[in-house]
């Protein structure tokens, strides 16, 4: 069954996963030297999925010209 064209999302998931997959964590857990090459992938420990979000900036007000 097809989706109808105005269901569809253009640019996919746009905001942060709060899942990560088994290879994703293994990447995470080696860069921060808590697994190592040669031991199981099943059971790994946790790992923290960082949230990024943006601040609005504050529009500055246009200073006058000098005369």
């Amino acid at each position: 069954m097809t989706m109808d064209k105005s269901l569809r999302v253009r640019a996919g998931l746009a905001r942060a996963r709060s899942v990560l997959t088994r290879a994703e964590r293994i990447h995470r857990l080696q860069r921060a030297e808590r697994w190592k090459e040669g031991e199981s992938p099943l059971g790994l420990p946790k790992v923290r999925v960082f949230k990024l979000s943006l601040k609005k900036k504050k529009k500055k007000k246009e200073e006058e010209p000098a005369k």
